[in-house]
């Protein structure tokens, strides 16, 4: 018991220090060197930044369209603004884009060269993540470090208990 009066503070500290700032994402696009589907955060020459609001969640997005790919990562509240595709479940892991009737009828230019469409990529994946710092660099599997901490300071608490 005087173990877990001890250890209690801790756990509360660890949490609110997380509570008041914003995810970290790496923010690039596969023209960048490292950002391409095999990531290489020292290609890229920094560890991130810090995104714009306070829920934010990391995206990484994958075009395709035949052989070509491009990819972006970037924080969701950054996409937001010109992106009509992102899918409505923004929940951890990947999903296609969201089908928008509207997509590229908005422009009728009769120059070819100057046409701005978005729906050049026939295929496009959102990968969401909102569980760690700078999850959007590697597709990956597992919970933060700080859940598993946590669950590892509880079993170890109550083991000593029942001992």
């Amino acid at each position: 018991m005087q173990t877990l009066k001890q250890l209690l503070p801790l756990l509360v500290l660890l949490v609110a220090i997380e509570k008041g700032s914003a995810i970290w994402c790496y923010r690039c696009t596969s023209a960048t060197p490292g950002c391409g589907d095999e990531f290489n955060w020292r290609g890229i020459g920094y560890l991130g930044e810090a995104c714009p609001e306070d829920d934010d969640i990391c995206v990484k997005v994958i075009e395709r369209k035949g052989t070509q790919e491009t990819v972006t990562r970037d924080c969701l509240s950054s996409l937001q603004g010109f992106r009509t595709d992102i899918p409505a479940d923004k929940y951890e892991g990947c999903r296609p884009g969201a089908h928008d009737a509207q997509l590229a009828h908005y422009v009728n230019n009769s120059i070819k060269e100057l046409d701005v469409r978005r729906d050049h990529f026939s295929k496009t994946t959102f990968c969401f993540c909102f569980l760690d710092h700078r999850c959007n660099g590697v597709a990956r599997d597992g919970a933060s470090w700080k859940v598993a901490a946590t669950l590892l300071a509880v079993v170890g608490v109550v083991g000593r208990m029942l001992l």
